[in-house]
């Protein structure tokens, strides 16, 4: 069983900076992958960003040159760099991740963002 924990929401204004943090129980070099997605009141969950276990990276659109998703292998841990923060990027932020082929989810972490 995978526990996954996030850390590091809150409120910033526009512009300003966010790091959120994805602790994993587990080696997370033997996930397939691991992510974070978002989910804002009223929509459907979306993917934000993506890094496989060979390290490759993925990025939604929206966010894409704004966030970083890197890794810290011998802390288990995985972070999304938010910078230039939009309004529209507030949300509800969950880490997941890919072990063996099931999917794991954290319990998700407020993300609010001032205009």
């Amino acid at each position: 069983q995978v526990q996954l924990v996030e850390s590091g929401g809150g409120l910033v204004q526009a512009g300003g900076s966010l790091r959120l943090s994805c602790a994993a129980s587990g080696n997370i070099r033997s996930f397939n992958y691991m992510g974070w997605y978002r989910q804002a009141p009223g929509k459907q969950r979306e993917l934000v960003a993506t890094v496989t276990s060979g390290g490759s990276t993925n990025y939604a659109d929206s966010v894409k040159g704004r966030f970083t998703i890197s890794r810290d292998i011998a802390k288990n841990t995985v972070y999304l760099q938010m910078n230039s923060l939009k309004p529209e990027d507030t949300a509800v932020y969950y880490c997941n991740a890919a072990y063996r082929l099931s999917p794991y989810w954290g319990q998700g972490i407020q993300v609010t963002v001032s205009s």
